[in-house]
């Protein structure tokens, strides 16, 4: 027998309240969803290559430990005091390495970490995902949260986790309140680094002085980028950031086509007009702030949101400006 439908009031004594679950819409996420090509991952082959020079390094390992005991039991027969001095040094150099290996894995760790929390943040603006901003919020909040320059950011966006907010206006509030500070640091960090480059290379008597000091450059303020956003990478680390930083600035079109100071350097010949070590030195230098912005997008946890995307008419202005003064 059904029950006829009836109607109660909230204040009824004879209605029991229960816990009330307010759940956000899905119906933006899923239009917004709609029509999204998902792609295929490609079917993987058998690392080989991986595989022999995990191979080749077992074997180094082995034959190392085996010359190490060799060497340990000769000097024993020699006299017992050098073996065991050989043994703790051998002990000594097993713990370094495992140190090493420790803060190696621990730079890639933290390097993933900032990588898949930007893949995610792209992935929850474009479907308008409000849970999982609110999950990259909190990883963020655990990533800078402890930062005095990010206290006051902390507990504001900690006043707003249960609001409810778009995933867009929650990602961009995260934004302003914590990476804005961290980009005005990356900022002066690349602005130095090109006026470091120009300088050198405008005075050196050298071209290999000139490479040299280049590279010393992109290595530095690479890893003051990171560290800036939060990661520690040691070498192999470092190695991958360099890869993902060139992959970018190769996808972004390398000399940044389009960008008004570029054009003026290049197009209007700028750089032909004044001095031949000045030109060099500026284009250096521009160079050298192109790759930190490269860098920057690449360490950075985020995708820009609403804050607006430095070009490098932000970070070498100042050299544009110099050059121009020379060649007038």
């Amino acid at each position: 027998m059904s029950r006829q439908p009836r109607a109660y009031r909230l204040d009824d004594p004879n209605v029991t309240a229960g816990a009330v679950q307010v759940t956000e819409e899905p119906f933006d996420a899923i239009e917004a969803a709609d029509g999204i090509v998902v792609p295929m991952g490609e079917k993987r082959r058998a690392p080989w290559v991986g595989i022999l020079l995990s191979a080749l390094s077992g074997l180094l390992v082995l034959g190392l430990g085996l010359a190490v005991e060799k060497l340990i039991v000769d000097l024993y027969a020699v006299a017992p005091w050098l073996g065991w001095v050989a043994m703790a040094l051998a002990i000594l150099a097993v713990l370094a390495f495992l140190a090493i290996i420790g803060r190696e894995v621990a730079g890639i760790w933290r390097e993933q970490k900032i990588e898949s929390l930007r893949e995610a943040a792209i992935d929850a603006l474009a479907v308008k995902d409000h849970k999982a901003a609110k999950g990259i919020v909190s990883d963020l909040l655990s990533l800078y949260g402890g930062r005095a320059s990010a206290a006051q950011g902390s507990a504001r966006l900690r006043g707003l986790t249960d609001e409810i907010i778009d995933a867009d206006d929650r990602l961009a509030i995260a934004e302003r309140e914590l990476l804005a500070p961290l980009d005005a640091q990356a900022k002066r960090a690349i602005a130095g680094a090109a006026k470091q480059v120009s300088l050198v290379t405008a005075v050196s008597p050298r071209a290999i002085v000139d490479v040299a000091f280049v590279i010393f450059a992109a290595v530095r303020l690479l890893r003051t980028l990171s560290r800036i956003y939060g990661g520690r990478p040691g070498l192999f680390g470092f190695l991958r950031l360099a890869k993902a930083a060139f992959n970018h600035l190769a996808v972004t079109g390398g000399m940044a086509v389009g960008d008004s100071l570029m054009q003026q350097v290049l197009g209007l010949g700028l750089a032909a007009r004044i001095s031949a070590k000045l030109g060099e030195g500026v284009l250096n230098g521009l160079m050298t702030a192109r790759f930190g912005l490269a860098a920057l997008s690449v360490c950075r946890p985020l995708p820009f949101i609403r804050e607006e995307t430095p070009k490098i008419g932000d970070v070498a202005g100042e050299l544009i400006s110099r050059a121009e003064a020379a060649a007038s």
